[in-house]
């Protein structure tokens, strides 16, 4: 059993070791990583309508907020673990949260990763993740399989 957990650990570590190999040939670093999140959450909050829900959401805790979405941004890039939340449970009940924020969300992350990191292959790792990770909380969110179902639906009207 011990040495399953060394083999694992050793494993664990060249995932991560890999990971930061490829994000330094990227140019991103952990410095990086930290100016994006500052840099786009307080974009996000002077945002005319991604401002007010999550100020509403996050009074108080925007310290606590930028620390987490660091060490989410860490564990993505560097596979190292850093952050064990739970994005959607997070995300549920979110007062204000619709559809069309999700939107000008990309957008100014786009907009922010621009200024942030020169290099178009930093940029593109970063926008696709962030399309993979939106496109996921807004299935989980809105979503509604019943909506597919071809049974579920109404009759289309006969003329």
């Amino acid at each position: 059993m011990a040495e399953e957990l060394v083999a694992r650990a050793a494993h664990v570590e060249a995932i991560s070791e890999r990971a930061r190999a490829d994000m330094a040939a990227l140019g991103i670093d952990q410095a990086g990583i930290d100016r994006l999140v500052e840099t786009f959450y307080g974009r996000i909050a002077a945002h005319p309508a991604l401002g007010p829900v999550f100020h509403a959401r996050l009074d108080g805790r925007w310290d606590d907020h930028l620390a987490k979405m660091k060490r989410f941004w860490s564990a993505i890039a560097f596979k190292n673990g850093a952050y064990g939340g739970k994005p959607v449970q997070a995300h549920l009940g979110i007062k204000g949260m619709e559809e069309r924020l999700f939107a000008d969300w990309l957008q100014l992350f786009g907009e922010t990763l621009a200024e942030i990191f020169p290099g178009a292959d930093a940029r593109a790792w970063f926008m696709t993740t962030a399309e993979r990770i939106a496109r996921s909380l807004f299935l989980a969110l809105f979503y509604n399989p019943a909506l597919d179902d071809p049974a579920g639906r109404p009759a289309a009207p006969r003329g």
